[in-house]
């Protein structure tokens, strides 16, 4: 059931809620770390008439460590209102806001059109709330500087690329000593929005030599393991010597991995961090439904295995009360909750995203 891996996300994000809300009462924070402000529609749904009920979600366990620590804050904007998110996978949360076990969905990919079916026709709207980065993570004695390129990894993660010491890997770290000893890949067990935009960072940036295509749920090598949850391709990786897996940054970083720079398209090698996946953000193409991908961004400094995630509503709401107590917890989310970001390890949405996210939560109605 991979429980411990689940209570180590839980651990790491409530022990970061106080700092976090710490930094959001600062009177003074540093221009890098600043999310835009909170405007328009966003900030007034946040702050508008005292609600009361409950909104369930669940999904990406990219957003966990997030909405934990955004309920947390919401908390003293609405105190009346109760917010529950349960991670599970991107994949289980489109099927619970389809069969209507939860108000609103985190999801790392749109919903791909083999359940488009399962909404009835009814309309989905997407509310990008992050980016950040995906690393690739590994335990590997000695070796600190792990430099690596799409064609390595695509390899490595098909089992064509079997130990430590292969020339491909040895070509790309000069000087490096690498064992040779078996690798290891670690993989996601759920149907997942970081195994859809990693497949798909390696189906763009690898080209042909990647085969398995782009999926949330891929068929691995027999010999891959898989765990639950970005935490528990963590714990993986983590026990496992020799290992090598997907984990999202802010629960690398909790589990204290080592992860590799990647090759992006400018050909230079760059480390996973919140700076990096900003700077894949300035050159996102969006979608008027405001779906996009910032895998295998152009721009120079970015770091190229990107992701985005969105919570997603159905527009249509049963009732006044459940899309009011959404436009105000999504609002929080666009707004104020923007400036917890950078502390939890994840990059804040780019001005222009943000601007129409925020004016799309008018769209919430009955």
């Amino acid at each position: 059931m991979h429980l411990r891996p689940r209570r180590q996300v839980t651990t790491a994000g409530l022990a970061i809620v106080a700092l976090a809300l710490a930094a959001c009462s600062s009177s003074s924070s540093s221009p890098a770390s600043s999310a835009p402000a909170a405007t328009g529609t966003a900030s007034a749904a946040a702050s508008g008439a005292k609600l009361s009920g409950t909104l369930n979600g669940s999904g990406s366990s990219f957003q966990l460590v997030y909405q934990q620590t955004a309920i947390q804050s919401f908390k003293s904007v609405q105190p009346n209102m109760t917010v529950n998110y349960g991670g599970g996978g991107s994949g289980k949360g489109r099927t619970d806001l389809a069969s209507g076990v939860v108000n609103f969905a985190g999801s790392d990919s749109p919903i791909p059109a083999a359940e488009t079916a399962n909404f009835k026709g009814k309309t989905v709207l997407y509310f990008p709330v992050f980016l950040g980065p995906i690393t690739v993570s590994y335990n590997l004695s000695g070796v600190s500087n792990l430099k690596l390129d799409a064609t390595v990894l695509a390899n490595i993660f098909q089992g064509k690329i079997t130990k430590w010491n292969d020339p491909a890997i040895a070509a790309l770290n000069s000087g490096v000593s690498l064992p040779s000893s078996p690798i290891t890949i670690a993989v996601r067990s759920d149907s997942s929005g970081t195994t859809q935009n990693f497949s798909l960072y390696l189906e763009k940036a690898a080209g042909s030599a990647w085969t398995l295509g782009s999926s949330s749920t891929i068929k691995w090598p027999a010999t891959a393991r898989a765990g639950m949850g970005n935490g528990g391709v963590a714990q993986i990786i983590k026990s496992t010597p020799g290992a090598i897996g997907y984990v999202d940054y802010a629960d690398a970083k909790a589990a204290s991995l080592s992860f590799a720079s990647i090759k992006n398209s400018s050909g230079n090698y760059i480390a996973p961090s919140p700076e990096s996946a900003s700077a894949a953000g300035s050159a996102i193409t969006v979608s008027a439904n405001l779906t996009f991908h910032a895998v295998d961004s152009p721009a120079p400094q970015a770091y190229p295995i990107t992701y985005q995630s969105w919570v997603l509503v159905i527009q249509a709401q049963s009732n006044s009360n459940n899309a009011a107590m959404l436009k105000a917890y999504i609002g929080y989310l666009l707004g104020d909750g923007q400036q917890l970001l950078t502390g939890l390890g994840y990059a804040p949405l780019p001005s222009n995203i943000l601007t129409q996210a925020q004016a799309q939560v008018s769209k919430i109605g009955t």
